[in-house]
């Protein structure tokens, strides 16, 4: 199938796997490969053959990473146009290359890259990794910072670290991401001080402050609450939204009934007049809708 046209092959480090055993993890070094911008993958004598329907299917969609592969009979043949490549590996060994964690490696490659180098990363066999002299091939050695005493990386997800540290190396700020949160004026000091106000008056209707002594301490603490998450003008109007919906709740209005301000019992006189032309006459024991008190007892909507 030829590569589509509309993704170009992305200039960056060869990924190369040496002898991989299963095509479903060489499909994910392939997705791993394309979310990060990378689309050169080398395979050294790959177990079952290529070309590999089953990596077709693992690499989701990564089909030009896929219809690009090529394949080698040997590691050297694999290696032999490039200028620099790095070996990865869990273990300590033998000689004098440098030994470097994948942030490091992942400026290196950038820098080679940049002044015109072609550049590798060696990933060894799922069962055991890298035969010294494969290691040999390599110029520089890249290891992980994991638990000694559980090292053993999948290849696809040792894949996933370096091709993530290569991007991240092109990054003009490292820590830049793809989408951010909406920008928020913070609230002014008067829109806060109005919220204080409108949700103490609901919670003194309530009788919140109890006993009456304690409450100047704890609208100092209601204050320090609400004052410490540094609120934006649209997070006030739902904490208001919310505070006026407590505020009219009904106990005869049951959740999901509506709202309270559809009991006809609130309504004013004149409108419950026009509303009883219009549904006919009630038959109440009280004999009136006036008779009726308002939910509560009270008739107040701050019971």
């Amino acid at each position: 199938m030829p590569k589509d046209p509309d993704i170009p092959l992305a200039a960056g480090p060869a990924i190369i796997l040496v002898e991989p055993q299963l095509g479903e993890n060489i499909g994910m070094v392939a997705r791993a490969m394309a979310n990060f911008g990378l689309a050169e993958l080398r395979l050294v004598n790959p177990r079952d053959g290529w070309p590999s329907e089953k990596a077709r299917a693992a690499a989701s969609r990564a089909d030009h990473v896929i219809d690009a592969v090529t394949v080698f009979e040997d590691l050297a043949a694999a290696v032999a146009d490039l200028n620099f490549v790095v070996a990865t590996t869990a273990r300590e060994r033998d000689g004098f290359k440098p030994v470097r964690g994948p942030v490091e490696a992942g400026r290196v490659l950038r820098a080679r890259q940049r002044s015109g180098q072609r550049t590798g990363i060696l990933f060894g066999r799922e069962r055991f990794g890298l035969y010294n002299d494969e290691v040999g091939l390599a110029d520089e050695i890249v290891t992980f910072p994991v638990d000694p005493a559980f090292s053993s990386l999948n290849i696809a997800q040792a894949a996933l670290l370096m091709s993530y540290e290569w991007m991240k190396s092109g990054l003009e700020d490292e820590t830049r991401t793809n989408f951010s949160s909406p920008e928020m004026l913070p609230a002014t000091k008067e829109q806060l001080h109005g919220l204080f106000a409108y949700l103490e008056g609901a919670l003194e209707a309530r009788g919140y402050f109890r006993p009456a002594p304690k409450k100047p301490k704890m609208v100092d603490n209601l204050r320090a609450v609400l004052t410490r998450a540094g609120f934006a003008e649209p997070e006030l109007k739902v904490l208001r939204g919310i505070i006026s919906s407590l505020d009219r709740f009904s106990p005869a209005m049951p959740r999901g009934d509506g709202s309270p301000g559809d009991d006809p019992r609130r309504l004013p006189a004149a409108a419950r007049a026009r509303k009883a032309e219009i549904d006919g006459p009630a038959d109440t024991a009280a004999g009136k809708d006036d008779d009726i008190p308002l939910p509560g007892g009270k008739g107040t909507d701050n019971d």
